[in-house]
């Protein structure tokens, strides 16, 4: 079938925080007067916590490991806008996107909490830049879960054999569209996850806006 949709991934692939997520995390927990908290606990916490309205399931779950009043919510909120005031978009992104959907359909595929997903496209801007946009916060698992991906086609009214996926993690983006049927273009970086074999094609990031439509032509 000829490629009719591209679907992609938001975080360290349209676009990246201006500042480490360990310092941001740090600085987050500062502010809501609670105590440091390991990066590689919380993320562990978000791969357990997918679907959901906001992350305070997650700090509760990181919380609960401390001797501390802090409030999980508050927390949430705190690291919610933390993220949000460094987020940077790739460059090029919302004019590769823009021009993308010119000849596919295209939408956006995103884990996470549905209102800390959906403060990063205000603050990017971008909330009217896909013609659909799924998040992990509302479905019933995310990625790599297929019914993830299956919801993004579903929007986008396409089969999977139509559709080429575009992401940076290793196992929710490229095992896990590999395995629903889509074509995969792992976005790659300097010390970032390793490219992939089962990836059909990898993009560096610096040239994702230059690369990726004469990627896609070839599927």
């Amino acid at each position: 079938m000829a490629l009719r949709a591209v679907v992609f991934d938001l975080d360290y692939t349209l676009a990246v925080p201006a500042r480490d997520r360990e310092t941001l995390l740090r600085e987050a927990a500062a502010a809501a007067d609670a105590p440091e908290l390991s990066r590689n606990a919380y993320l562990d916490a978000h791969r357990r916590n997918l679907t959901g309205e906001t992350r305070e399931p997650i700090f509760r779950e990181l919380l609960a490991e401390h001797d501390t009043d802090a409030d999980p919510a508050d927390l949430a909120a705190e690291y919610r806008r933390t993220i949000a005031a460094a987020l940077e978009p790739v460059s090029g992104a919302a004019g590769l996107v823009r021009d993308l959907r010119e000849r596919y359909r295209v939408g956006l595929l995103t884990n996470g909490p549905v209102r800390a997903q959906r403060d990063k496209l205000a603050t990017l801007g971008w909330e009217d830049l896909f013609d659909a946009v799924v998040i992990s916060g509302d479905l019933p698992a995310g990625k790599p879960d297929r019914r993830a991906f299956e919801a993004a086609l579903g929007a986008l009214d396409v089969a999977p054999a139509e559709a080429a996926y575009v992401g940076d993690e290793v196992e929710a983006d490229v095992g896990g569209a590999s395995d629903a049927g889509l074509a995969v273009v792992q976005v790659v970086w300097p010390d970032g996850p390793d490219p992939d074999p089962r990836a059909d094609a990898h993009v560096d990031r610096a040239e994702l806006a230059a690369a990726l439509p004469g990627v896609l032509d070839g599927f």
